[in-house]
């Protein structure tokens, strides 16, 4: 039998992964709980493709969302299927631009930049 990880990256990816997660839970008779409430048997034929089955009847979605922003998590997670994600499913690492920008240019343990180095010679 296959199975299907579903990588969901920032706040697009999150977006459009949540809403693919609602089409497949309807799909596959899944409630926003993540307990089958389906009505036939082939409903639940590959269900295992794209769900892990947890303890009592629970469904989680093979699924990694990761984001640098929590406000789309937190968008998501409010969403109709946020309780059906698992804790170990999200990653968050919230990042300041000032940041991103002080790592782009330099060079740990190195001293001068490439550009800076390249001015420096004539």
């Amino acid at each position: 039998m296959r199975e299907i990880v579903h990588v969901q990256a920032g706040q697009c990816g999150n977006q459009i992964g949540a809403k693919f997660w609602e089409i497949i839970s309807d799909e596959h008779g899944i409630d926003p709980t993540g307990t089958y409430k389906g009505e036939t048997d082939l409903q639940l034929e590959r269900i295992n493709v794209y769900y892990n089955e947890a303890g009592s009847g629970k469904y989680v979605p093979r699924a990694v969302l990761v984001d640098l922003e929590p406000g789309t998590m937190d968008a998501v997670r409010s969403g109709p299927l946020g309780s059906c994600y698992g804790r170990t499913n999200v990653r968050v690492r919230q990042v300041r631009a000032w940041e991103q920008l002080g790592r782009r240019g330099t060079t740990t343990g190195r001293g001068r930049t490439w550009w800076t180095r390249r001015a420096w010679t004539w």
